[in-house]
């Protein structure tokens, strides 16, 4: 099969795709440590389920594990990409779920998914509505997961709740406004470009502010009358976290990602005043999808699935990039040019059956 393979970190360019790789076998260890370079794999590999990819997700955390800035490190060479959408191609023998043929996405903690084929375990995979395309389908995991475990699990937000999302026009900041908003919260988002703005207004934001202004957190204060906002979906932890404090409400939760407020993401060390959290009881969450258990996993796809076939989850494609041109798509997903607008994906084969709504297909 054709696969993109990393045999040494560093620069996009070390993205090299190539057509010589295995194609792996649920319930077999040795194609499956050949192709992808993990660990041998345990007694449940008949709990697998493998898939004919026809769309792969590209994320930020793709971008720092293959830089070798990443905490933890994937044994060289290896297979990039955890987020997919295709068909089952062939199940494991106790796996009871899926059938070959159906259309499903996943989530695969493994890597593997910038490939023709990926091997998943039977519970990191999820059934794909016919209503939404193979690249919406690449689009779900990461985001959408780790925006419900901000909101729900980690900031357990309420219904009338202030929820203030930074980035909110990314893959996770669209995730977290479309859960929001159907979890009956007032939605607050900022983003970086009017096209940004625009997009974040309709997906049901109240409210929308240009973080490139050096005012959007005051004007975000007097959006709420003065007494701050609820939660926080903080995706820059370093840049705003000492001033989401002085934005929060009392008793308010920041999540970084990944804050309660919730921090869903950091790209270095945050300086705050301590003062800040005690004057108004805060509490500030961090987010690591990676921790989440098997049960979490299982019970986050069944309510997403749910959402996606509702129609109350609409994931958004920014743009599409050939599997060939996946070098030119991993500088894109950090750099945004012209702003984050949902998804970056990956198409592979033949199939393009969704067209970016807001940035055209790399052929």
């Amino acid at each position: 099969m054709k696969a993109v393979k990393v045999s040494q970190f560093g620069a996009p360019d070390v993205l090299k795709l190539q057509d010589s790789t295995e194609i792996p076998v649920p319930g077999s260890n040795q194609v499956q440590s050949h192709a992808y370079n993990l660990l041998s794999l345990d007694n449940e590999t008949n709990l697998q389920v493998l898939i004919e990819l026809k769309a792969a997700g590209v994320n930020p955390v793709d971008t720092y594990i293959r830089s070798g800035t990443y905490a933890s490190k994937p044994k060289l060479p290896y297979i990039p990409g955890k987020d997919g959408a295709g068909v089952v191609a062939k199940v494991g023998r106790e796996v009871s779920d899926f059938q070959v043929g159906q259309r499903v996405f996943c989530m695969t903690q493994k890597m593997g998914t910038y490939a023709e084929f990926v091997l998943a375990d039977a519970h990191e995979v999820f059934s794909l509505p016919d209503s939404v395309s193979f690249s919406q389908g690449a689009s779900v995991g990461i985001p959408y997961f780790t925006a419900y475990r901000a909101l729900v699990l980690k900031a357990q937000v309420r219904s009338g709740d202030t929820v203030l999302i930074h980035g909110a026009s990314g893959a996770v900041g669209i995730a977290a406004i479309q859960l929001a908003k159907h979890l009956g919260c007032v939605v607050f988002g900022t983003a970086g470009s009017e096209e940004g703005m625009q997009l974040v207004l309709s997906q049901g934001a109240k409210h929308v502010f240009n973080h490139r202004g050096d005012q959007h957190m005051a004007d975000i204060m007097k959006a709420t009358g003065s007494g701050g906002v609820n939660v926080i979906i903080e995706m820059l932890a370093d840049a705003n976290l000492h001033s989401d404090l002085e934005c929060i409400a009392k008793n308010g939760r920041i999540v970084a990602s990944f804050i309660f407020s919730t921090v869903v993401g950091c790209r270095g060390e945050a300086n705050v005043n301590p003062r800040l959290l005690m004057a108004k009881e805060a509490s500030v969450v961090g987010v690591m999808l990676g921790a989440s258990t098997e049960e979490e996993t299982i019970e986050t796809g069944r309510i997403l699935v749910d959402g996606l076939r509702e129609g109350w989850l609409v994931p958004v494609v920014d743009k599409e990039y050939r599997i060939e041109n996946v070098a030119e798509a991993h500088e894109e997903v950090l750099e945004h040019k012209s702003g984050a607008l949902g998804k970056i994906v990956l198409v592979i084969g033949v199939l393009l059956d969704f067209f970016g709504a807001h940035g055209s297909c790399r052929i």
